[in-house]
């Protein structure tokens, strides 16, 4: 029996991944849009595409996240 398991998070009910996205700096955070209210939670810097990929894997995320500017 292991006792380090991987690391896996639900997604916030009635919410979908963003990746909000500077115009200015070009820096993204990714997160979770509550569908209802449009307010965005930011979970994590994503400096590279290593970053994008650990996101996706820590909450299961298979489809394509959307941009927000």
């Amino acid at each position: 029996m292991s006792i380090f398991k991987k690391r896996t998070d639900k997604i916030p009910d009635g919410c979908i991944p963003v990746i909000r996205c500077s115009i200015c700096t070009g820096e993204q955070v990714a997160g979770f849009k509550n569908k209802t209210t449009g307010r965005i939670e930011e979970i994590m810097l994503i400096q590279n595409e290593s970053d994008l990929q650990k996101f996706r894997e820590r909450y299961g995320i298979k489809d394509k996240i959307e941009k927000v500017y």
